[in-house]
């Protein structure tokens, strides 16, 4: 599979959101072919995150039930702790999950575990689903694993840059083009009351809360200052020996970047999590942002005091780049920065790959037939098409015809202005050819969650200098990696980024 092109075709999207209305019910069409099944019932795993994805697939369930007779039950569990108990359930002679819904991501350690169910057959027998209307990226690499599938995609995600339209214009301020840019408007902006509320509102809006989704902020940073010579360069680790791509100038100036927004941002910046970001862009306090795209169908909601005012574009870009032979940082020339755009590297992130359902192989065969029909029923068109326009669901688009379809989210109230910067830079971003690719090789979580994400917290609350920080990550990666074995996390990586098996 050779991801890279399937990424520059088309990748498509991103992440999560919260609001208080409810979705409208579908006029149901595609309905269900299973017929009723009295006293069974699908137990569903998934994220608590407010109304983001249980939302959706609550209210999808009470529909499939009305059709089917076949009740759906979602629980849900705060993210820091869903990979642990998918784990914990799926190795467990007594799994009482038939359904997960799961960071794509995370989907090699289940799969290589024999957790999950084969879906091929499944999928190919179902012409409800539209398969080929799923974007060719999610199709093949979010869905699948050595080549078989195992997941059916629920949303899409990359990391979008959102600005105040009206304040920038206001100040004579073009949208960043680079992190330094960035800095610079969020410094210019920071206290200025932007909802006229007489009160000072914020410069910069990016999550920092520890054990959350807060490194995905610090890596979107971190990609072009680390690739530059296209999506099969990767961020994360040397090709060719696994070594962790942290220490070094590069992942240092990142974090001195993230670490430097906080001064722009709330008092209370480190204990904001996405939702938090989402709410203060949506309720003005934001002069800038960098989120999923779930800010975008937000800002229509009826609370909502920037519809019309919202700008989006690509993530801001560098003109300075790692020199992996040197180690250090150097200004961006053809040879270093090929996919540059004037001086500037752009490395747009598809940060953290979107939200998948996977069947437990454990489940009975009765009930792995129900589960994939329910799982088909969600992501349909006639659904899904609807669900990635309404800011609640926490959907994003990841199938060709909800981006084609533009009446859907007219008809939720995005403006066609709003609407043009929206999709145009989602377009602009899985056109990229320098798009970064998420980790995905074994045990991704560990490296994320227990190592990074640790250790930045500690930075940003001044319990350790940068030096010491990129330390800690570059030895705790590298000792996990030899924990796990070194050659099968490096034939992993190599991949996942569409590279050969061997360097």
């Amino acid at each position: 599979m050779r991801v890279v092109f399937a990424l520059v075709i088309s990748l498509i999207f991103v992440f999560q959101c919260v609001a208080q209305s409810n979705l409208p019910l579908s006029k149901i069409e595609s309905q269900p072919s299973t017929v009723l099944h009295a006293n069974t019932q699908l137990n569903v795993l998934t994220v608590d995150l407010g109304t983001i994805i249980s939302k959706p697939l609550i209210q999808r369930g009470l529909e499939f039930e009305q059709q089917t007779g076949i009740k759906v039950n979602v629980t849900k569990v705060p993210f820091g702790q869903l990979y642990n108990e998918i784990s914990k359930d799926l190795s467990s002679p007594t799994s009482q999950y038939d359904i997960i819904a799961y960071a794509s991501q995370w989907m090699v350690d289940f799969a290589q575990n024999n957790y999950l169910e084969h879906l091929d057959t499944y999928v190919s027998a179902d012409p409800l689903i539209q398969w080929n209307d799923v974007s060719r990226f999610f199709r093949d690499f979010s869905s699948k694993y050595n080549g078989q599938i195992y997941s059916i995609p629920l949303d899409g995600d990359i990391h979008l840059l959102y600005y105040r339209l009206d304040v920038l214009k206001k100040y004579g301020l073009t949208p960043p083009r680079t992190w330094d840019d960035y800095l610079a408007i969020a410094k210019q902006l920071h206290g200025v009351d932007m909802n006229g509320d007489g009160e000072g509102d914020f410069g910069s809006c990016i999550s920092k809360k520890a054990n959350e989704q807060s490194y995905w902020s610090l890596l979107s940073i971190a990609g072009s200052f680390l690739q530059s010579k296209g999506t099969s360069q990767g961020i994360f680790f040397n090709t060719k020996t696994m070594a962790p791509l942290v220490n070094n100038a590069a992942f240092k100036k990142a974090l001195q970047i993230y670490k430097q927004t906080t001064e722009f941002g709330s008092a209370d910046e480190l204990n904001f999590d996405t939702n938090d970001v989402r709410y203060a862009f949506i309720n003005g306090r934001c002069a800038l942002a960098i989120e999923w795209g779930d800010i975008g169908t937000m800002t229509v909601l009826p609370e909502s005091k920037v519809k019309n005012k919202t700008g989006v574009s690509i993530l801001p870009g560098s003109t300075e780049v790692l020199n992996r032979k040197t180690n250090q940082l150097e200004r961006c020339n053809s040879t270093l920065c090929p996919f540059a755009m004037g001086d500037i590297n752009y490395a747009p992130y598809a940060a953290f790959g979107g939200w998948v359902g996977s069947i437990n192989r454990a489940s009975t065969a009765g009930k792995k037939k129900l589960a994939y029909e329910y799982l088909s029923y969600v992501t349909q068109p006639l659904q899904s098409n609807e669900d990635v326009t309404i800011g609640a669901t926490g959907m994003n688009p990841y199938r060709t015809s909800q981006l084609v379809n533009q009446q859907s989210w007219l008809k939720q109230g995005m403006s066609e202005n709003t609407l043009r910067f929206y999709l145009g830079s989602i377009s602009k971003t899985v056109n990229n050819a320098n798009i970064i690719l998420d980790l995905r090789i074994f045990e991704n979580n560990r490296y994320f969650r227990d190592i990074l994400d640790t250790e930045v917290a500690k930075y940003l609350r001044h319990n350790q200098t940068v030096d010491q920080t990129v330390e800690n990550i570059e030895t705790g990666w590298n000792k996990l990696t030899d924990e796990i074995g070194r050659e099968k996390q490096l034939k992993a990586y190599r991949a996942s980024l569409g590279l050969v098996a061997t360097p």
